[in-house]
């Protein structure tokens, strides 16, 4: 007989509980429709470039940029840079090479951002929405940056259509996952003091959570503040 998955966890329920709120907190649940544009937002998740794909065959945008170059934490998963990673996913899953355009260099969400939305402006683009495709628990931090850096677009989020459990299981390492959620929920509630995002509201349950999780030591991927 299988083995029920809360039985598998190697995090006590409670905690998969806390970083259950953490997960939906960070999705925005935002309606999909068509935008002017989309950017990737680069990461180790190839998953951002599948989004992508979907969301392309789906007709809500004529262009993508995938934004990204490397990171201690993508050196060798994507050695030619997560942007290049991604437009070859893409290319793999049938978006036409003219639909894509590649930024490079970026190295943490804010140049995601800025350089992505100077590439489409030379590019002729002109945008009035973005849909912002990100991994699913950066979807609230990747909004909180764009409406600081472009306020005057219209923002529309998305992701892989995951549970908890399946993203957990794509990445093969439960802890890490929380400190990954945890670490970007620290992003949430830091960056608006230090001018890097707009400010957002976080519910007393998900404080909550995020505090517990810390005191467990849920901690590998914070910021100094």
């Amino acid at each position: 007989m299988p083995v029920p998955e809360h039985q598998q966890r190697q995090i006590a329920d409670k905690q998969f509980h806390d970083a259950t709120l953490i997960w939906n907190y960070h999705q925005m649940g935002h309606e999909q429709r068509p935008c002017s544009a989309a950017i990737g937002l680069g990461s180790h998740d190839l998953g951002v470039a599948t989004a992508a794909a979907d969301l392309y065959r789906a007709g809500l945008f004529p262009v993508v940029v995938f934004s990204g170059g490397n990171s201690p934490t993508t050196r060798a998963r994507f050695p030619r840079g997560e942007a290049v990673h991604y437009r070859e996913h893409a290319l793999s899953l049938g978006v036409p090479d003219e639909a894509i355009l590649v930024e490079p260099k970026a190295a943490n969400t804010g140049q995601n951002i800025t350089f992505s939305r100077e590439l489409l402006t030379q590019a002729g683009v002109e945008v009035q929405s973005l849909l912002l495709i990100s991994k699913p628990y950066m979807e609230r931090r990747s909004y909180a940056t764009c409406r600081k850096l472009w306020p005057e677009a219209e923002v529309v989020c998305a992701s892989e259509p995951l549970e908890l459990d399946d993203y957990i299981k794509s990445i093969g390492d439960e802890k890490l996952v929380v400190d990954m959620l945890v670490g970007d929920l620290q992003r949430v509630i830091e960056y608006p003091k230090l001018g890097f995002a707009v400010e957002q509201d976080v519910p007393g349950d998900v404080y909550d959570a995020y505090e517990r999780l810390l005191g467990a030591g849920f901690d590998s991927r914070l910021i100094s503040t």
